[in-house]
């Protein structure tokens, strides 16, 4: 199966709602068919859908809030730095520091070959 249009793919939704609704895993052919489907709408999101992988440090840091649900407040006081100075790192009004670099890599675990790269 493959989905090459907008409507296709809202139609492979539509038939993985119906096989769960019909209890897909009770019959080898629905199980076979739920793959199929599901591997066709992984296939089509990989083209049309990418996610972008984060390109600076900041977006990095962006990711992790997104990652973990948490506000800039909240961040702030995970990496144990002012919200003033976490703020103009995120807006560009200041370049992230030794310290800063060290907080993201030890509290959001940021590689930090990344952050040499990317600093």
């Amino acid at each position: 199966m493959e989905i090459s249009t907008e409507n296709q793919y809202n139609e492979a939704f539509r038939k993985i709602d119906s096989l769960i609704a019909d209890n897909f895993e009770s019959s080898q052919a629905k199980q076979k068919e739920f793959l199929e489907v599901a591997k066709a709408i992984q296939e089509y999101e990989k083209k049309y859908y990418p996610i972008l992988k984060p390109e600076t440090v900041v977006e990095m840091v962006e990711l992790k809030m997104y990652e973990r649900k948490i506000t800039q407040k909240q961040l702030s006081v995970l990496l144990d730095i002012t919200a003033d100075k976490l703020s103009q790192i995120l807006n560009g009004k200041r370049e992230p520091d030794v310290t800063f670099l060290k907080a993201v890599y030890l509290k959001l675990g940021v590689d930090p070959g990344f952050l040499l790269r990317n600093a």
